[in-house]
């Protein structure tokens, strides 16, 4: 890795986890001059070519709902201080915009947050540090039943069924494993988790560095 190159962190935890909370709170503390961040959910598959209620059943906390290729290539490009189209992902209709996004690699910080961020073993490989984030699952469910009630004008019962039968055994199945290839383990976002002081001060040193 050059000295240029950028310090790409994946953060991954289960659906209602606070993997967004935690990186607009390192954006907030170090500036969006300094930190990028990207969602692996910008690479879910377009599925235009489907009828919208087939695309409705689609499960989206699974693995081959992703284009890991294609974010696989993107990553690799910003390691080497390209600039990238990223996709914009359309979340109401499941498809993808025909406009993109061009992102340019000038920050010395990327932030890769996603359920499905460690899943690839490829990708894992192009990260300088792993973090997951370890919150129970009854949290989880209540803020994901907060969100989608909100957000998402759904049913409380229609979240339920669909985070029991869906996102619960995908979490199981893909995501809690990656609990053990991760580098840093945060519990809470303050100053008592270790976890959490550890990647804060990480972040911290990598600026002064590239500023100095």
């Amino acid at each position: 890795m050059s000295n240029n190159s950028p310090f790409i962190i994946g953060i991954t935890g289960g659906s209602g986890s606070g993997k967004s909370y935690l990186c607009n709170k390192i954006v907030n503390k170090f500036g969006n001059n300094n930190i990028l961040v990207i969602l692996v959910d910008s690479y879910y598959r377009d599925l235009s070519h489907l009828k919208f209620e087939e695309r409705e059943k689609n499960n989206f906390d699974h693995p081959n709902s992703i284009e890991f290729d294609l974010f696989y290539n993107h990553l690799s490009l910003l390691k080497k201080n390209q600039h990238i189209d990223m996709p914009i992902y359309n979340y109401k209709t499941h498809t993808r915009k025909n406009k993109v996004k061009k992102i340019k690699s000038n920050y010395p910080i990327i932030l890769i947050e996603g359920i499905l961020a460690l899943n690839e073993k490829k990708i894992r490989g192009i990260f300088d540090k792993k973090v997951f984030i370890d919150v129970k699952n009854k949290i989880r469910m209540n803020r994901r039943l907060k969100r989608d009630t909100e957000t998402r004008d759904r049913s409380i019962e229609s979240i339920k069924n669909q985070y029991e039968s869906m996102v619960v055994p995908m979490f199981k199945k893909f995501i809690e494993p990656m609990k053990k290839k991760s580098d840093i383990i945060i519990k809470k976002f303050e100053k008592n988790d270790s976890g959490y002081v550890k990647l804060i001060n990480q972040i911290k040193k990598i600026i002064n560095d590239k500023e100095s």
